[in-house]
């Protein structure tokens, strides 16, 4: 199993085809009404720049990071071992997938077998990553779900929002079960992650959503599968019906030592976010990593973090908690505010409730909540309108037919 310093030279072509260059994401302002969610997990949690609290013999930080925010935390004991703007509200892409499966996956058994009907694949935002589901075809749940997590296909979520009793049922059940979980920083507006105006979620909640979601086997199982194959459509010829194989997008999956999953996403609005769990030597670590500048340093600056933390293993002391469903939010004593010596703290971001725009609604509407793997061509107009200290940048973007 090679380590993760060879990542960069492990990790497929594919990635080398997109451009060094984001536009940059903004943060979102808090929807209306929307709880305070900077105290929970801890005070600490809501301070700007990094936070770690290092005891004696712990290894340093990566000193490389460019995330605008990530967490590092012990799934079994919620600790949060280090954080850097945990709660900054961001536009989630796929990773919000993760809520969607905790939410839904439950209520149907992975064996049932569901006919589409053409209303449940219509609607679906132009530009999306597609697994390739054909109407009038009977799939199995479990496939639908492989649709889901391998190839983040927003059909297969469409199709199973449906089942569930609407893509409007199903938000609406989304967001009570982020509320349940405390996770108060997301708004759900689409089920798959599809870039849509207010729609927020932060490192900390992504992390919360994954937590729960691995303690169900079956969830588990999807996000730690690398390739299967998904049923096809049905040869005219001979009246059989055929297959064709999948992959999993997440680009540590077989890669990173003893990565068990969970779901990356990338869309131009939204740029790159992952989150990762692996395990070594009985510990579990739960890494999100929200937009960096660059596609490629998600998994680069994942791996490094993963890599701390087994590193860090009792050698620094929590700055946080993940809370637990019906646990109370309230927070822990404070520690020391801002980064701890010697830990250089980044650049500050725009604050959580810090006025944002989104992207412009051309751009938004050639989004896909997934990872954007595969051929992509970029056109990118850098045209920064400057009114009153505002600044926009306007992308257009050409991607590839989103059908496998």
């Amino acid at each position: 199993m090679p380590t993760s310093s060879k990542l960069a030279r492990l990790i497929a072509a594919p990635a080398a085809a997109l451009p060094l260059l984001f536009a940059a994401p903004v943060a979102v302002a808090a929807p209306p009404g929307s709880p305070p969610s900077a105290s929970v997990g801890g005070d600490r949690l809501g301070l700007p720049g990094v936070q770690v609290d290092p005891l004696a013999g712990a290894p340093a930080l990566p000193g490389d990071l460019t995330g605008q925010s990530w967490i590092v935390a012990d799934a079994a004991s919620g600790e949060v071992l280090a954080a850097s703007n945990p709660h900054l509200r961001l536009a989630p892409a796929s990773t919000l997938k993760i809520l969607f499966a905790d939410t839904v996956l439950p209520k149907f058994d992975r064996n049932a077998v569901h006919r589409v009907a053409p209303e449940e694949i219509q609607g679906i935002g132009a530009g999306s990553s597609l697994v390739g589901i054909k109407e009038d075809l009977d799939y199995r749940v479990e496939d639908l779900w492989r649709g889901v997590f391998l190839s983040s296909g927003n059909d297969a979520v469409h199709v199973l929002a449906h089942m569930n009793g609407g893509v409007q049922q199903t938000v609406a059940e989304m967001q009570a079960r982020a509320e349940a979980l405390q996770a108060r920083d997301t708004r759900v507006v689409s089920p798959d992650g599809y870039d849509s105006d207010g729609q927020v979620s932060s490192a900390y909640d992504l992390t919360l959503f994954a937590r729960a979601g691995l303690r169900n086997p079956d969830f588990r199982s999807y996000c730690a599968t690398r390739d299967a194959m998904f049923p096809g459509a049905v040869d005219r010829n001979t009246g059989q019906r055929g297959s064709f194989g999948i992959a999993n997008t997440d680009r540590l999956l077989g890669k990173y030592p003893g990565l068990i999953g969970v779901k990356n996403g990338f869309t131009t609005n939204a740029g790159s976010t992952f989150v990762g769990a692996a395990e070594r030597d009985g510990r579990t670590l739960l890494v999100t990593v929200m937009h960096p500048t660059t596609y490629q340093k998600v998994y680069d600056e994942t791996a490094a973090l993963l890599d701390w933390g087994f590193a860090a293993a009792g050698k620094v002391a929590p700055v946080g908690k993940l809370v637990e469903e019906g646990e109370s939010a309230a927070p822990t004593p404070t520690g020391q505010a801002g980064g701890a010596a010697g830990v250089p703290a980044p650049p500050p971001h725009p604050s959580p409730t810090a006025t944002g725009r989104s992207a412009p609604a051309g751009a938004r509407a050639a989004d896909s909540a997934g990872d954007g793997l595969g051929p992509v061509g970029w056109v990118v107009l850098g045209v920064v309108l400057t009114a009153g200290g505002a600044g926009a940048v306007l992308l257009l973007n050409r991607r590839r037919a989103a059908a496998r």
